[in-house]
């Protein structure tokens, strides 16, 4: 916003810096958005694994789906009684199900070979002379 818009428009000064940042944040989306239609969606899917692709899917629907909740507000509706609402819960829902497979897919797998050798050389086992020491009686005590 210019100054000359703030001097011909009437709204409460106390929300000046609100609608500067959110002219802004304007800017930031309109820059993102030519910056992914710059390339096309075949090629870049073709440089993505299918979980990407995934992930980028949702973030795209989720995306134009909050923008649409934006300018419902902004034209008077409230977009919490709209279905809107229904699909950006179901959006979500399949965010967090990406994310346990991405998670799982990150853990560490168990190699059976490492853990069974870690148990053998963890566990004490007697040899012939410890068990030879062990039978016999301690010296200095007599048996009765």
């Amino acid at each position: 916003m210019s100054e000359d818009d703030s001097n011909t428009e009437e709204y409460p000064t106390e929300i000046h810096d609100y609608l500067t940042a959110f002219e802004k944040s304007l800017g930031s989306v309109d820059e993102m958005l030519k910056t992914m239609m710059s390339v096309s969606r075949s090629e870049l899917l073709q440089k993505l694994d299918p979980l990407e692709q995934a992930k980028l899917d949702l973030v795209s629907v989720y995306t134009l789906n909050s923008m649409f909740w934006v300018y419902l507000a902004t034209q008077g509706v409230n977009p919490k009684e709209h279905p809107v609402k229904q699909e950006l819960e179901r959006i979500r829902t399949y965010m967090n199900k990406v994310k346990e497979i991405a998670d799982k897919k990150m853990a560490g797998k168990l190699d059976k070979g490492a853990a069974s050798r870690f148990v053998r050389n963890a566990l004490w086992e007697p040899n012939e002379k410890n068990e030879q020491t062990s039978k016999s009686p301690a010296k200095g005590k007599k048996r009765q």
